[in-house]
C-alpha cells in the first residue's frame, strides 16, 4: 500500500516538473498552465497527454 502511494506521488512530482520544464523551454504563446487538471492528466496519461495539451493549446489559442 505504501509503495503505491509513493509511486503515485513520484508520478505527480515528475508531471509537475515536466510541465514546468516545457513552460521554460517554449515561447510565451504556447505555455500550458500548471494546475490540478493538467498535472492529473500528465500523471495518468504521461507523454501522450502532454502532446494533446500542446496541440489543443496551439489550435485553440
Amino acid at each position: 500500500m505504501l509503495n503505491k502511494i509513493i509511486t503515485i506521488l513520484k508520478k505527480i512530482v515528475v508531471s509537475f516538473f515536466t510541465l514546468y520544464g516545457y513552460n521554460v523551454i517554449v515561447p510565451a504563446t504556447a505555455i500550458i498552465p500548471i494546475n490540478i487538471i493538467t498535472v492529473a492528466l500528465l500523471t495518468v496519461f504521461s507523454l501522450p497527454a502532454l502532446l494533446c495539451l500542446i496541440v489543443i493549446k496551439i489550435l485553440i489559442y
